[in-house]
């Protein structure tokens, strides 16, 4: 286990003042995908299709997390089974259908009820985004 007595403490982090946005230009892509390769278990994603990768950030800017919305699996039985869908539903439909294939909050930045503020603020604006 790492130690933790040399670092000094995080400053707390005001959950209303939180802001997910779709990441900006390159530098800021890279630097997600740096923070996935470090600390998601799955590492970035290489995703094929449609995707769109969100930043967390608190009120001065400073990285909290990372998300990626992907377009949905083409076929997925369970999901299909549990929506109800018929053949020609799926068919029509599964483009209103997305994936969250990545999910990161940085291991030194995380403060209680910080993820379900961040998944309520990516899907406020998930579908205008996409």
């Amino acid at each position: 286990m790492k130690s933790t007595a040399n670092r000094p403490p995080n400053p707390p982090i005001d959950l209303q003042q939180v802001q997910v946005r779709p990441l900006k230009g390159e530098e800021e892509k890279l630097q997600a995908s740096d923070w996935l390769d470090a600390h998601h278990y799955l590492k970035d994603v290489r995703a094929v299709g449609e995707q769109i990768r969100y930043g967390v950030f608190d009120v001065a800017g400073q990285w909290l997390g990372v998300l990626v919305f992907c377009a949905a699996s083409r076929r997925l039985r369970a999901r299909d089974q549990w929506i109800g869908w018929s053949e020609e539903q799926r068919r029509r439909r599964l483009a209103l259908a997305v994936n969250n294939c990545r999910f990161l909050l940085l291991p030194d930045k995380t403060v209680p009820n910080l993820a379900s503020r961040v998944l309520s603020l990516a899907l406020q604006r998930l579908s205008a985004d996409w």
